[in-house]
């Protein structure tokens, strides 16, 4: 059974940067990452993706150009650099592994973390 604890969250301001990293106890580099979040009130959305070797990235349109998603799988670790925070950026993060490729879709990512939380202050 593999688990995987987030961190890096925090409060920052506008315009600030975080790294979030997910690291994983178990099978990790066979397995695409995959970043979501979810703000109060709202369903979980796609953040970004990496299959399990890094040669395939995907991003939503709301954080291409700022957010970077990386990954050392012998360290069991993924990580998702987050540049220019804004409000709306807002949310607890989570990351997800499944195998196969990355994807977009929430259910097809049968391993969670527990999340973090990004509060972005204006």
């Amino acid at each position: 059974q593999v688990q995987l604890v987030e961190s890096g969250g925090g409060l920052v301001q506008a315009g600030d940067s975080l790294r979030l990293s997910c690291t994983a106890s178990g099978v990790f580099s066979i397995r695409a990452v995959g970043w979501f979040r979810q703000a109060p009130g709202k369903e979980r959305e796609f953040v970004a993706a990496i299959s399990w070797n890094g040669g395939k990235t995907d991003y939503a349109d709301s954080v291409k150009g700022r957010f970077t998603i990386s990954r050392d799988n012998a360290k069991k670790t993924g990580n998702l650099q987050m540049n220019t925070l804004k409000p709306e950026d807002t949310a607890v993060y989570y990351c997800a592994l499944r195998a196969g490729e990355a994807s977009r879709i929430t259910n097809e990512y049968p391993t969670w973390g527990q999340g973090t939380q990004v509060t972005v202050s204006s």
